[in-house]
């Protein structure tokens, strides 16, 4: 019978990660966030600002649901 090794672990009381799915690396949240900030300095200094950070919320949300629906289909 083969026992499985454990890496010793650097601290005590810590042990390895329980095996489970980590979401991969993601800009979107960068986007939703950047596109709020021109949102709110839209309002204060232009309509075109406004516009943009419209849009790139829009973009970087529906890029985000997009990607954790293929997660989620793929699991």
């Amino acid at each position: 019978m083969s026992e499985e090794r454990q890496p010793p672990s650097s601290h005590p009381g810590w042990g390895p990660l329980p095996p489970g799915h980590l979401p991969r690396p993601a800009y979107f949240p960068a986007g939703v966030a950047m596109g709020t900030t021109f949102i709110f300095w839209g309002i204060i200094t232009s309509w075109i600002i406004l516009v943009i950070g419209l849009g790139l919320f829009a973009a970087a949300l529906a890029g985000w649901i997009t990607e954790i629906r293929h997660e989620r289909k793929h699991q």
